[in-house]
């Protein structure tokens, strides 16, 4: 008799990157080939550690992220994957596996291991085609090497491809913004993710563009900002790619799967150095100091508890958090939640609990309602952060 197994998502963290750019709070860093073997070790180690534990789970989704994962050799990776089979039960069939790259660590070898290893999804961290711009944020690539790589992967046999975007960015303008969006939608990726910068504390931008930062009159203003998030939307639209949540646009079919998974409440488990998972109705992030992470990564066995060597998080969630984090991860896409899903998922009435919120939102038309779905408007879309934050009770 077949087993009836449940979906969870991978999350793959490869921390290491050329130069980190100076936007970027990431969990990321520069590392020696002598570290990155030790972590690659580690994190096959923690990897195996599930063997057993997981068998009544599937894994249609996989999603190797940083960092940069193309900043390593690609053997690692394919031994990484290797372990994941090994471990995991995968159908070919129905599987996507991402990974992120980087122009200017990319190259032939590289991409044809991704494809022996059974990756078949490739997310390019572009952010803009406008060479000066990209300077600015201290990326280590131009435009053109980016379409070097972009074109090799096409060539490779890659054809399911995310380019990232990023907008706001110091010195940038409504015009400069179209041209890397034209550009892009030329090449004709199957999803592009377009975000707009955000200063974080304590990274290089931040002392430069922050609050107090001495160039922070080099960002574009409020309204600049606003026309260029609405001409994204419009060219985008007219151009075939369909915005399926608040900063994610595909042609019909490529929706990045593994992404939604987190929206809609899918279990995931996070390999890696600080990686966090939602696995068993627990949350959990793993150690964030890495010569921690290979240290007790390294000592694992099919027998552990999962939450406690590696695991410097560990949150069991009550019924509260999971009705809030279907609320406001849910309505992150533009399809909404169904309050028939709700009410099966929780026992509860959608109006039992939110009912004050629902009816403001929809009486402001920030919120509408078709049928059993309830979705954001354009306008909640553009104010989402206020909206989502009436979910939040805790």
């Amino acid at each position: 008799m077949d087993i009836k197994r449940k979906d969870l998502g991978l999350y793959i963290h490869i921390p290491f990157c050329v130069k980190k750019c100076d936007y970027c709070d990431f969990l990321s860093a520069p590392g020696t080939e002598a570290i990155k073997n030790q972590y690659v070790k580690a994190l096959i180690t923690e990897i195996y550690s599930y063997k057993g534990m997981v068998d009544k789970y599937k894994v249609p989704t996989i999603f190797i992220g940083g960092g940069t994962p193309s900043a390593i050799d690609p053997l690692l990776i394919e031994d990484i994957m290797k372990a994941v089979r090994d471990v995991f039960h995968i159908d070919d069939a129905e599987l996507e596996a991402t990974i992120e790259v980087n122009p200017g660590t990319l190259m032939k070898d590289k991409l044809i291991a991704y494809k022996r290893a059974g990756l078949n999804r490739i997310s390019f961290g572009l952010q803009t085609t406008d060479n000066i711009e990209l300077k600015k944020l201290g990326r280590i690539h131009t435009y053109e090497q980016f379409k070097e790589n972009y074109d090799l992967a096409r060539v490779i046999g890659f054809n399911n491809i995310n380019i990232d975007l990023m907008s706001a960015l110091p010195g940038q303008t409504i015009e400069t913004w179209e041209r890397t969006l034209n550009t892009v939608i030329e090449l004709g990726p199957e999803h592009i993710s377009a975000y707009s910068l955000i200063i974080e504390e304590g990274t290089p931008f931040y002392y430069l563009y922050g609050n107090d930062g001495k160039l922070k009159d080099q960002l574009p203003d409020e309204e600049t900002d606003r026309t260029i998030y609405h001409r994204t939307k419009e060219l985008l639209k007219e151009n075939g790619y369909n915005r399926y949540e608040i900063s994610n646009y595909s042609r019909k079919g490529y929706e990045c799967r593994h992404n939604i998974s987190y929206w809609v409440g899918t279990e995931y488990l996070g390999l890696g150095l600080g990686a966090s998972s939602l696995f068993d109705g627990v949350r959990i992030k793993n150690l964030h100091d890495i010569n921690k992470y290979i240290e007790e990564a390294s000592n694992l066995s099919n027998n552990h508890d999962y939450h406690t060597s590696i695991r410097e998080e560990y949150q069991e969630l009550t019924l509260e958090d999971k009705i809030e984090e279907f609320m406001f991860l849910g309505l992150r896409m533009t399809s909404g939640i169904s309050i028939k899903e709700f009410k099966k998922r929780f026992q509860k009435s959608i109006y039992g609990v939110y009912n004050k919120e629902i009816t403001s939102l929809l009486d402001k038309k920030l919120m509408i309602l078709k049928g059993d779905n309830l979705s954001l408007t354009e306008y909640g879309i553009d104010i989402s952060n206020v909206v989502l934050s009436e979910f939040i009770r805790t």
